[in-house]
């Protein structure tokens, strides 16, 4: 099979590997139909974080299943499933509680042993734990194929930092970033019922998505008076802010546009964050909490969301292209030619 692997700082390449099998009876085999270039692949790609040569690449990712071991009972070869950025057992005390990213047996596609999701095979540990059936009749809609997608990453981000900012019904919402996670967690306020919803980002095209996907207010993050303005718009700062970004400088924002008694849910990786200004948290009574989503525990809900209309991240992918053509699709996105790529594996 043909997979992406790292070789350094901007050198990814698309390499031939053996096709994965069932090695545990729990495993599933699947055929990747749809995978994304994420954000935080980016980091890798700068050099910025430690990813070795050798090590392939992708945690998003849909495709049909090929073949389940001898345990596996809920899901079966022809199925079209939605596999989390991570996977995990679904049976510790920690999945028991829906904070699947910290299973005991958390792991992650790709890296020096895993298959990653930017490839044509992935055995998937976990089957069952792991893996989400779409419905037949939304499976057979190839027009949401990009929605799915996003299912497995980015939308279950973005919701996961509008939950736990408690964006809601009454509430003015901040979202720090116009990345794809900031987009979601703009459509994810708005499906949660925020009253107002501010996107903040220096992109004019990606904050008319923003408008699209719900925001009422749109800030650009590179006026020098625009954490001001957030505070003056909203007489004293929002109820929830959602950093998306993962920047001591969209941290320190996110810090100073939340309101008394607000809350902030970072959930961008924070690859540069080193300190929170804490005399203004306290003096403020401002919650500050944040993570890696546990995506597993959202799918469910956002699919079913997905399937009745009531959210569509499909446009945060602006650049489509065949799974040979990756190194261009993590040029594109480190240039800032596209919001998030797409990249096609297989027909389903």
């Amino acid at each position: 099979m043909k997979a992406t692997v790292n070789h350094g700082p901007r050198d990814v390449r698309v390499e031939t590997f053996a096709d994965p099998t069932i090695i545990e009876p729990t495993d599933a085999v699947v055929r990747v139909v749809n995978a994304a270039i994420c954000g935080s692949d980016l980091w890798f790609y700068r050099g910025i974080s430690p990813w070795p040569a050798g090590w392939r690449t992708g945690h998003e990712y849909t495709g049909v299943v090929e073949a389940v071991g001898a345990e596996v009972k809920g899901v079966k070869p022809g199925d079209f499933v939605i596999a989390p950025f991570s996977f995990s057992d679904g049976s510790c005390e920690f999945c028991d509680e829906g904070l699947f990213t910290s299973c005991a047996h958390l792991g992650f596609w790709g890296g020096e042993k895993n298959d990653g999701g930017q490839g044509e095979y992935v055995r998937v540990p976990f089957a069952d734990a792991v893996l989400v059936v779409v419905p037949g009749e939304l499976a057979a809609q190839a027009d949401k194929r990009a929605a799915l997608l996003a299912l497995t990453d980015v939308m279950g981000t973005g919701f996961h930092g509008a939950l736990g900012a408690e964006a809601g019904p009454g509430k003015i919402v901040a979202v720090i970033g116009d990345g794809a996670v900031g987009l979601c967690a703009v459509q994810s306020a708005k499906l949660l019922g925020a009253e107002r919803i501010i996107a903040i980002g220096h992109h004019a095209g990606r904050l008319e998505i923003a408008r699209a996907f719900g925001a009422t207010d749109v800030v650009d993050s590179a006026a020098p008076d625009a954490a001001a303005s957030i505070v003056e718009m909203t007489k004293g700062g929002a109820h929830a802010v959602v950093e998306a970004v993962g920047n001591q400088d969209t941290m320190d924002f996110a810090t100073t546009v939340v309101r008394s008694g607000g809350k902030v849910c970072f959930v961008g990786v924070p690859a540069t964050i080193k300190t929170l200004n804490f005399n203004r948290l306290f003096m403020s009574n401002v919650s500050v909490r944040g993570g890696i989503a546990p995506v597993r525990a959202y799918i469910p809900r956002l699919l079913e969301a997905l399937g009745e209309g009531r959210i569509d991240p499909s446009p945060v992918f602006d650049l489509r292209l065949p799974l040979a053509e990756s190194p261009a699709g993590y040029a594109a996105m480190d240039e800032r030619r596209a919001i998030k790529v797409i990249l096609d594996a297989s027909t389903a």
